[in-house]
């Protein structure tokens, strides 16, 4: 499927303006998961044109990300998210390519809740700077030894309910690496809604719905670990039916 599909779509969506999204910031939230194919996204967006802005920099509205994640030696981080510890935490420098902006980051999952904090920063490295360890020791329950595990990068639509305290995130063409190797998820789509509570009658998860699409809980840090790093490291048991569902919309077998 050809990204220009995706762009011409894009445009019969009203712009959104960073400085116009305030309204939505949705630092603290709850956020649900759907996965799907390229072929899905195309079928999708007319749909959702009329009851969504897109935001758009400079009239790009397919925006380009990179982050590093961060974790330590035991990958304690991805085993909290394997093992459904209700209180867990995301560290990572987050690179906002088209605004050439970085920030560190923490995701802090209490109880299904999304609590999500940052601080600028001056780039990516794998070492934590004085200031985001302090960060970290401000808004962390326990020290973490942390070094740079992963990198990702992918293209993302951002979509803003025109009449609700709603965002939703379609995330694509996703490439994972180490130092190692590299792993590319060229077909995936992974879409997000964050909303204030969950409202199951949103646009976006009435139309998941009819597609008969569900939820599903896998980050794409634990994605990118598992096809990085794999079992030498890591369990991941629990997740082995979302990789095979993954791998299928990966290659157009769904």
């Amino acid at each position: 499927m050809s990204d220009r599909e995706i762009i011409e779509q894009l445009q019969a969506f009203d712009p959104i303006s960073l400085q116009e999204m305030d309204r939505v910031k949705l630092m603290n939230r709850i956020d649900t998961k759907f996965a799907f194919d390229k072929n899905t996204l195309i079928q999708i967006l007319p749909l959702l044109n009329s009851h969504y802005f897109t935001l758009a920099i400079e009239g790009k509205r397919a925006l380009d990300y990179e982050s590093l994640y961060f974790d330590d030696d035991f990958f304690t981080l991805f085993h909290d998210h394997h093992n459904r510890r209700t209180n867990r935490y995301k560290f990572r420098i987050r690179k906002y390519v088209d605004s050439e902006v970085f920030y560190f980051e923490i995701k802090h999952k209490v109880k299904g809740r999304t609590d999500k904090l940052r601080i600028p920063t001056d780039g990516f490295h794998d070492h934590l700077h004085a200031a985001e360890l302090d960060f970290i020791g401000e808004h962390s329950h326990k020290p973490y030894a942390l070094t740079a595990v992963l990198s990702n990068r992918f293209t993302r639509i951002t979509l803003v309910n025109k009449t609700a305290n709603e965002r939703l995130t379609l995330d694509f063409n996703l490439t994972f690496n180490n130092e190692l190797k590299s792993i590319e998820l060229s077909e995936l789509v992974i879409g997000e809604l964050k909303q204030t509570k969950l409202n199951r009658n949103s646009v976006f998860y009435q139309l998941m719905k009819s597609l008969h699409l569900r939820p599903y809980r896998l980050s794409k840090y634990c994605l990118g670990a598992i096809a990085l790093v794999g079992k030498e490291k890591l369990k991941y048991n629990r997740f082995k039916k979302k990789l095979m569902y993954l791998e299928k919309i990966n290659s157009h077998a769904a």
